[in-house]
């Protein structure tokens, strides 16, 4: 029996790791636009070098790098 709930916990456990890593930057690069448009620039900019480091491969990671560059540039003053 325990190895059987042993052996059905494996499985599931291997079945949603390959079913999330190919979603991971895309879900990572969706909280940090929420994050963006909550003002919590700290935590975007967190998470979109997070993409960009780990996930160098992905189409998101370019986009998260341009925002990065778009969040860092200086402002200009307000008249």
């Amino acid at each position: 029996m325990l190895k059987t709930l042993c052996a059905a916990t494996m499985l599931v456990a291997g079945l949603t790791a390959v079913s999330c890593t190919g979603d991971n930057a895309r879900e990572l690069f969706e909280t940090a636009q929420f994050e963006e448009r909550q003002n919590n620039a700290d935590h975007t900019k967190q998470l979109y070098r997070e993409i960009a480091e780990r996930y160098p491969q992905s189409p998101y990671a370019g986009r998260a790098s341009d925002r990065l560059r778009e969040l860092d540039r200086p402002k200009p003053a307000a008249p």
